[in-house]
């Protein structure tokens, strides 16, 4: 009796990722799941680095900045509540210091351009094509950080509008970094605060103008994140309390695919050696003192030293 359906994923015929790559993760709350993952496996990995951005917009216009290495400067910051924010990045970088915020705005400009260059793979999450537009400058914003809502005008992206972005998205890309290959997908995570039926509206949007920019330009990739959601994992036991995050189960779940789909086979063998190595780690012995305990301090040192001798990079 089958319970369940699958989505059929085929293994993608392009440059697999294994523990050379340099990964770029940008996007959605849901990007983090993946880039926390890509962390703790120890792969090559940048995620977010102005925070979580939402809509295409946002992301274009980190691309934008990151490629011409713009240069933040006090006329990009507004101050509200008793600290500093940009309209182009998460509050996860505001300060009540203005020099710290500039300064670590900057740095991550600098750092997005490198990566972007030496990236191999680039996966963007989208989570929403509704946007929020200040009504004084006319700037559709990355974060309204808690700025009173009637300052702000708001929106649903169209669809040519998203597709427009993508592609600008990639031939920015691609100006720097001819070989990268570029992967798209729809954060499963519902943003019901626009609305159930909005919601859905939201995610058709992005899911077309994706498909839409990918049939055109033939030059990257799809990863069906919220299908395998909506469909494979279709019951409130795979989300979080709130019901509408996905839990620990589904973001397993989900990363399994990912890796099905996009990692060589020859790079799970070290996977599993970081994992060990990661559940080591987090082991807390009843008698730290014991001679067994000691024994198991000085294998795990092995094989970090054993790792780390064939991956420079890794850091535990």
């Amino acid at each position: 009796m089958k319970l369940q359906t699958k989505i059929p994923i085929q293994k993608q015929d392009v440059k697999r990722i294994d523990y050379n790559s340099k990964i770029v993760v940008l996007g959605s709350c849901f990007s983090e799941n993946i880039g926390n993952k890509l962390k703790y496996f120890k792969f090559q990995s940048t995620q977010n680095p102005l925070g979580i951005l939402f809509h295409p917009k946002a992301i274009e216009n980190l691309i934008v900045n990151a490629i011409n290495k713009k240069e933040y400067s006090q006329n990009d910051l507004m101050f509200q509540n008793e600290r500093w924010h940009c309209f182009d990045a998460h509050s996860s970088l505001s300060s009540i210091d203005k020099n710290e915020i500039l300064k670590n705005l900057n740095l991550a400009i600098l750092n997005t351009h490198q990566k972007i260059k030496d990236a191999s793979h680039i996966f963007i999450t989208l989570g929403t094509a509704w946007v929020y537009r200040f009504k004084e400058s006319g700037k559709i914003v990355a974060n309204c950080h808690k700025i009173p809502q009637k300052k702000f005008s708001k929106e649903i992206l169209q669809v040519d509008e998203i597709s427009d972005s993508l592609s600008a998205i990639i031939k920015l890309i691609r100006t720097v970094n001819r070989n990268v290959e570029i992967v798209f997908t729809v954060s499963p995570v519902r943003h019901i605060k626009d609305g159930f039926v909005e919601n859905m509206q939201s995610k058709s949007h992005l899911i077309s103008a994706i498909h839409k920019t990918i049939e055109k330009k033939k030059s990257a990739c799809y990863f069906p994140s919220y299908e395998i959601m909506m469909d494979e994992l279709r019951d409130y036991r795979f989300y979080s309390e709130d019901m509408i995050h996905p839990n620990k189960t589904a973001i397993n779940y989900i990363w399994d695919k990912f890796l099905a789909t996009w990692f060589l086979e020859e790079t799970l063998p070290t996977l599993k050696e970081v994992d060990a190595i990661q559940r080591g780690i987090s082991h807390k012995s009843f008698n730290e003192n014991s001679k067994e305990h000691q024994l198991f301090l000085k294998n795990l040192n092995a094989k970090k030293t054993k790792l780390q001798e064939q991956f420079s990079f890794m850091k535990f």
